[in-house]
């Protein structure tokens, strides 16, 4: 992957970086796997805003994705690597022996023709998905399962990826994106590799009908509003502020959220840093 940045010839290209989805293939997607997808712009049922700062963005479809990859033994092709408005990393359609196809998760540097398969136990190739108990230790995984049968919630993002470290009885150790180090039963299914488009961090919006493209409307700082809006509204000029807190009052900023009675805090080896 690489990024390049655009000639200034207007005020909105002066700073934009753009991505060069050098592996993307195909511009149209798999019909049978998208669905259409509707917005809410942020109401409820009733109409009334529930969520601020939302609405508007293009049309988007959604792409059904295999997360679970319970499709077990059976080879697939690569067909085509495909962007996806819905998410950060780009998408792969795999087309299996038996003439079904399915999107997945794509991972760095996956090339069409490529053959993947998920199994319990497979070869430690890129795009293949296997249980954790028959990974290598000290291989780059991604799209990681929590629960066996769940299908994958972890390191799921554009470049993120996590690492096998060790085994321990019936659960694997993996050190993850965050750098929080936790265990995991080892029937939980993984890829191997890193997710693709791993310089999307590099890229700059260069304006903001960009945000409202992607379904962003405006956001208010806290501090230019009233005391009765926040916290941190209110006062002459701009000698408001305060301490950094939510809306609610929550404090931000190094105040820890996590819950110390949680039940998986005894799945975590070492905390984020």
């Amino acid at each position: 992957m690489s990024v390049r940045k655009l000639k200034p010839i207007t005020p909105g290209q002066r700073f934009r970086v753009v991505n060069n989805f050098e592996e993307i293939t195909t511009n149209k997607p798999e019909k049978s796997l998208t669905v259409g997808i509707s917005k809410s712009g942020g109401r409820n049922n009733t109409g009334k805003m529930t969520m601020r700062y939302t609405g508007g963005g293009h049309k988007q479809k959604y792409r059904i994705i295999d997360f679970k990859r319970n499709k077990l033994d059976v080879e697939g092709t690569v067909m085509t690597v495909e962007y996806d408005p819905n998410r950060t990393a780009f998408i792969a359609l795999v087309e299996y022996t038996d003439g079904e196809k399915r999107y997945i998760i794509a991972p760095n540097g996956i090339k069409v023709d490529q053959k993947v398969i998920a199994a319990e136990s497979a070869e430690p190739e890129i795009g293949n998905a296997m249980k954790l108990k028959n990974i290598p230790l000290g291989t780059v995984i991604s799209c990681i399962e929590l629960r066996p049968g769940q299908g994958a919630i972890m390191a799921r993002s554009a470049g993120s990826s996590a690492q096998l470290t060790s085994r321990d009885k019936k659960y694997v150790i993996i050190k993850l994106p965050s750098g929080e180090s936790r265990m995991i039963l080892s029937e939980c299914m993984a890829m191997i590799g890193s997710v693709s488009n791993s310089d999307h961090q590099l890229t700059v919006s260069g304006k903001a009908g960009r945000s409202r493209w992607l379904g962003r409307r405006p956001r208010t700082r806290p501090v230019v509003m009233n005391p009765v809006d926040h916290p941190m509204g209110g006062g002459e000029g701009k000698s408001s502020g305060g301490h950094p807190r939510s809306r609610n009052g929550q404090p931000s900023k190094g105040f820890k959220t996590r819950n110390k009675n949680k039940a998986s805090n005894r799945f975590i080896i070492s905390k984020r840093k």
